[in-house]
C-alpha cells in the first residue's frame, strides 16, 4: 500500500489562516481547497494567503459545496467563529460528506455541556458517517495538557488558578466585538456584564476539558465578565477605528469551575486591544503540597493556536468516528515526518 500528502480544505481564510497555511505546507500537506466569503480574499491563490512566494493553484471560493464536493479531502480545518452553533451548518457540511474536520473554534474544546444537542448531533453524525470532528488550538497544550502534567507531581490539590491573554487585534472583528471593544462602560454594564443569556467564554470549556483530564466531576460554573477601559486613545486595527480614552478595549472574564472533588479551577480569560508594552500570558498556579506555580513568558497564541492544529490532524485521523475532545486523543507531538497517510485502494 503507497502513502500520499493529507489533503486539506482551509474553511475559513482570515488572519488565523495565514499561519494555519503555511504551517499545512511546511509540514507537506495538500492544500486541495480554500473556502471564504470576503470577497477581499475570494479569487486569491492560498499560497497568497499563506504570505508564500509560491502558488498552491488553489484560489479561495465562496462556494463551499463545490469545494467539498470536487477537492475530495481528508480533512478540514475550520477556522471562523468562537461558538459552536456559529460554525454548525459548516461542521455538518463536511461531516455529511464524510470529511474529517479540526477547529478552532474555542467552544469546541468541550462543547459536551454549553451546546449538548448540537455536540450531539454532530456526534451522531460524524459516527454514520465515519469521520471524526475536533476542537483545538492553545488550549490543548498550554491550558489543559501542561496543567495537567504538573498536577501529576503534586501530592495533594486544592486549587488550580490560571490567567491567560491575547490580543483581539489578532482574531478578527468579530472576536473584538464580543470582547465589547468600543463600548462605553455603561453599555458593557448593560450587556456584557450582564447578559440575558451568558455565552460560555473559551476558558468555560477548556476549564471543564481540563477536569475531565485530571478525572474531577463539575458541580457549578460561575462566570463573571469585567470590563477594560482605555486609559488613553488606543487605535485598532481591526476595528478601523482609534477607541478614545474611557471606553472598552476589552474584557476579563473570570471562570469559576468547583468539582464534587473539591478542587477549584479558576481562570481569569484577558483579550483586549494591546498596547505597546502588552504581551499574552499563561500563568498557572497549583494550590496544595507542593504549591506549584508555571509561567510561559509572552506565549505567541496565534502561532501556538496554528501549529497545534496542523501537528494534531494525524491523531484526528486516527481516531474513531465521532466528536472527540483532544484529551481523549493520541498525545500530540511534533511532526518530524512529511504528513502522510496510506493510499486506500478502491
Amino acid at each position: 500500500m503507497g502513502r500520499r500528502p493529507i489533503r486539506v480544505v482551509q474553511y475559513g481564510c482570515g488572519k488565523m489562516a495565514r499561519h494555519t497555511l503555511r504551517y499545512l505546507h511546511e509540514h507537506g500537506a495538500q492544500v486541495v481547497g480554500a473556502i471564504d466569503i470576503n470577497p477581499t480574499v475570494v479569487g486569491m491563490d492560498a499560497g497568497d494567503v499563506a504570505g508564500l512566494p509560491i502558488r498552491f493553484g488553489v484560489k479561495v471560493s465562496d462556494d463551499a459545496d463545490r469545494v467539498l464536493d470536487e477537492s475530495a479531502p481528508d480533512i478540514a480545518v475550520i477556522e471562523l467563529f468562537s461558538l459552536l452553533t456559529d460554525i454548525e451548518p459548516m461542521v455538518e457540511k463536511c461531516v455529511s460528506r464524510g470529511i474529517n474536520v479540526i477547529t478552532t473554534c474555542e467552544e469546541c474544546t468541550f462543547p459536551w455541556t454549553t451546546s449538548s444537542a448540537a455536540t450531539n448531533r454532530i456526534d451522531a453524525m460524524a459516527r454514520q458517517a465515519g469521520c471524526t470532528v475536533v476542537g483545538a488550538g492553545m488550549e490543548d497544550v498550554f491550558w489543559v495538557h501542561i496543567v495537567g502534567l504538573l498536577a501529576g507531581a503534586v501530592n495533594r490539590m486544592e486549587r488550580i488558578e490560571g490567567a491567560v491573554s491575547y490580543n483581539v487585534e489578532d482574531y478578527g472583528l468579530a472576536l473584538a466585538k464580543v470582547h465589547g471593544v468600543g463600548l462605553t462602560p455603561e453599555e458593557f454594564e448593560r450587556t456584557l456584564a450582564h447578559p440575558d443569556e451568558i455565552v460560555p467564554s473559551y476558558v468555560w470549556n477548556s476549564n471543564e476539558a481540563l477536569a475531565q483530564h485530571l478525572g474531577l466531576t463539575v458541580s457549578q460554573v460561575v462566570q463573571e465578565n469585567v470590563p477594560f477601559v482605555a486609559e488613553e486613545d488606543t487605535y485598532s486595527a481591526t476595528m478601523g477605528a482609534t477607541v478614545p480614552a474611557g471606553k472598552v478595549i476589552g474584557m476579563n472574564t473570570r471562570v469559576t469551575t468547583k468539582t464534587y472533588q473539591g478542587i477549584d479551577i479558576v481562570t481569569s480569560q484577558i483579550g483586549k486591544v494591546y498596547g505597546p508594552d502588552d504581551g499574552d500570558l499563561c500563568d498557572w498556579k497549583i494550590t496544595g503540597e507542593p504549591d506549584t506555580v508555571f509561567h510561559v513568558e509572552k506565549p505567541a497564541t496565534v502561532e501556538h493556536t496554528c501549529a497545534t492544529i496542523v501537528n494534531r490532524i494525524p491523531t484526528v485521523l486516527d481516531a474513531p468516528a465521532g466528536y472527540h475532545t483532544f484529551d481523549e486523543l493520541e498525545p500530540l507531538r511534533y511532526l518530524t515526518q512529511p504528513m502522510m497517510v496510506d493510499e486506500v485502494k478502491g
